[in-house]
């Protein structure tokens, strides 16, 4: 790595030359660093906000999933059949599956070598469970901290191999050129220098690369109901402005969480049957409202405790008292009625109880037995959670919520995003040298076992180093004919940079704009969703960018990255949101994670409002991708078959010989 400082219209900028800059540090971008420096390539550096920021860090549930091969017992599986049922969720390219199959077992072991504590039996193996929208017992988990562990362990490896780290840098700019003739590259990087931002000549620092590897994660920040940490708001919109194309950005699950904490109310925390209670804002008025629209108390213990296996919203888990049934009660409560809801984890849901005792004979088959056999026949929902996982409890005592003395408030919150950026099967978009990574790209479908993006951060980080390495190694370019194709692009973020500082007339502060570019995805393109909302939000995106240094004003200097962050943001919404709405007009239906309004459809429950009426998509579009590009504050989208899984020829002399000449790494146009 080379360090130059310039001059560039009377701004001083350091400029960092090297051959491949990893932008973020949570498990994906630190995979991708220690596997680079494994294959040879060492001239590289992670550039991040905050190393303790991000989802991989800060998230999780009760028992955090990664997904991979069957590797215990006698049951069968292939790679093949894993891509199977990671394609069958639909909307997935058949050959990014089959990658993320065939490489799901080397990853799982790398992080099993470096320390990652997945549990195993005496004999070595792997054991595994059944996930959501999983046909075998391919999950396994490390337990409510499974990324977290993850990230530790490979930024372990990352500090032992003496990578450089430049913490404290936010991204606000990626740099492309287009050669005569050529496909259009990404050639460097602008971010702000947190750490010194009141001092102008070392604000603004270039990073000039042969290779960019984006692992900012999902796009966080334009959610109000979220269950990512307030650490993470991605950066999604920088890419979209590069011309990095998005794919299947309507598709992200959505799921009951915790709101004082974010965390997902999956599994047992659901299993063990809380209570569900609603009050008014001044927590008057309490109730049990679940009871207001079951007909049985059995019904209403099922759908919860299903609630646990089949956490994240699905319309197709909504007729018949099935368990997104409860997802939807508790939206109504909390944003159609203006209620807050809470999990009570003290007392048994009255309804179902004698004397505040839980009839457990009420509950189906699948529930009892599951108590039965977790022996936890017994109790208050905060019994049987102890019984069944204490570190379910500890977490929220660890994280200043003791459910053995207060209620825990909730909220229907976005969860994941399936879509993201678009790439081939080494993780390179159509912006040659950029490889998105992690959550921020969209390998996903719509539907996906849980877990598989554990897996999917892994082995894209995995490729994208592998091609690097094999083809990419090549010097940045010369300072001179870099600062000469990027000066133009750098001076406009430069300038807008300077706009936000110098605004003193600003209407709104930054919280004000983020607060409200939340609350907008949170009403017009979450889970409950309608061509009208989406349209209007959209459009309400782009007058807010369009107008946002105008509208700004900072305190100080130290809310630019702020104001940087909410320009990103409204970019990542509008692009979002046009995509919803788009999907919406081309015939698509409730699907995947989100419902959408039919007026020709169903409510899902008497009594319920209209926004709530819905029809299933009867597989319409399931085969398509939809792709989309943004360019001078417009969106096109094209729509496209879905790659089937490859039938590769697997006799062993013929793969050997073109890994030996290196045709593996031979793309598709």
């Amino acid at each position: 790595m080379k360090r130059d400082v310039i001059e560039i219209e009377g701004f001083k900028v350091e400029v960092f030359s090297l051959n491949t800059a990893i932008v973020g540090s949570g498990a994906a971008g630190f995979n991708a660093a220690d596997r680079l420096f494994n294959y040879g390539q060492k001239d590289i550096a992670i550039i991040t906000e905050g190393l303790k920021m991000g989802t991989s860090r800060n998230t999780g549930s009760d028992k955090q999933t990664y997904y991979k091969l069957t590797l215990a017992g006698n049951e069968s599986d292939s790679v093949y059949e894993m891509a199977s049922t990671l394609f069958n969720g639909g909307s997935m390219d058949g050959d990014l599956a089959l990658v993320e199959a065939a490489l799901s077992a080397q990853s799982f072991y790398h992080l099993v070598d470096i320390g990652v504590p997945f549990p195993h039996d005496r004999f070595g193996e792997f054991v595994g469970y059944k996930t959501d929208h999983d046909p075998r017992q391919r999950a396994s988990s490390a337990g409510p901290l499974t990324s977290k562990f993850m990230t530790e362990k490979l930024e372990e490896q990352v500090r032992q191999k003496g990578i450089r780290i430049f913490d404290g840098y936010q991204v606000i700019g990626i740099l492309t050129a287009k050669p005569e003739a050529h496909e259009k590259r990404a050639i460097g990087l602008l971010a702000l220098n947190i750490n010194k931002l009141a001092d102008q000549d070392h604000r603004y620092v270039l990073f000039n690369c042969t290779n960019i590897v984006y692992a900012t994660g999902g796009p966080a920040g334009i959610y109000a109901s979220s269950v990512y940490p307030e650490s993470q708001t991605g950066a999604s919109g920088l890419a979209f402005e590069a011309g990095v194309m998005g794919k299947n950005l309507t598709e992200s699950q959505y799921g009951i969480a915790s709101v004082k904490f974010r965390w997902n109310l999956s599994g047992t925390y659901q299993q063990v049957l809380p209570r569900y209670i609603s009050v008014e804002q001044d927590g008057s008025d309490e109730k049990e409202f679940l009871n207001s629209y079951f007909d049985d108390p059995g019904k209403m213990l099922d759908a919860v405790f299903l609630k646990g296996y089949q956490w994240p919203f699905d319309p197709k888990k909504i007729k018949n008292y099935a368990s997104s049934i409860v997802d939807i009660l508790v939206y109504n409560e909390t944003v159609l009625k203006g209620r807050k809801v809470y999990l009570d984890f003290r007392h048994n849901p009255g309804w179902a109880s004698r004397d505040g005792e839980l009839d457990f004979s009420l509950l189906g088959k699948e529930a009892y037995q599951y108590l039965e056999n977790s022996a936890a026949l017994f109790g208050r929902p905060i019994d049987r959670l102890a019984q069944m996982n204490q570190p379910a409890v500890d977490l929220y005592q660890e994280n200043g919520i003791d459910l053995r003395d207060e209620y825990l408030e909730i909220a229907v919150s976005a969860q994941h995003n399936n879509g993201g950026l678009s790439a081939n099967i080494w993780w390179e978009s159509n912006v040659k040298h950029f490889f998105p990574v992690g959550e921020v790209n969209g390998s996903h479908g719509v539907y996906r076992p849980g877990g598989t993006a554990l897996n999917a951060g892994q082995v894209g980080s995995t490729r994208a180093a592998q091609y690097i390495a094999a083809r990419y190694q090549e010097e940045p370019l010369d300072k001179h004919q870099f600062i000469s194709l990027v000066g133009e692009q750098v001076m406009k973020k430069i300038s807008l940079g300077e706009a936000f500082s110098a605004n003193t007339s600003g209407s709104k502060n930054v919280l004000e704009i983020r607060q409200e570019i939340g609350e907008r995805m949170s009403r017009k393109g979450a889970h409950i969703r309608s061509a009208r909302k989406a349209a209007e939000g959209a459009l309400e995106a782009k007058k807010q960018l369009q107008s946002l240094v105008e509208a700004t004003e900072l305190s100080s200097i130290y809310e630019l990255p702020l104001a940087f962050q909410n320009y990103d943001l409204l970019i990542t919404q509008y692009v979002y949101l046009s995509a919803i709405n788009d999907y919406i007009e081309k015939g698509g239906k409730s699907r995947g994670s989100y419902l959408v309004y039919d007026p020709e459809g169903e409510l899902p429950l008497t009594g319920l409002a209209e926004t709530f009426r819905f029809s299933i998509s009867a597989g319409l579009l399931t085969d398509k991708i939809q792709r989309v590009l943004y360019n001078n504050s417009q969106c096109r989208f094209k729509w496209e078959e879905v790659k089937a899984i490859p039938q590769e020829d697997s006799w062993f002399e013929n793969v050997w010989n073109k890994y030996m000449k290196q045709e593996i790494f031979k793309t598709e146009k």
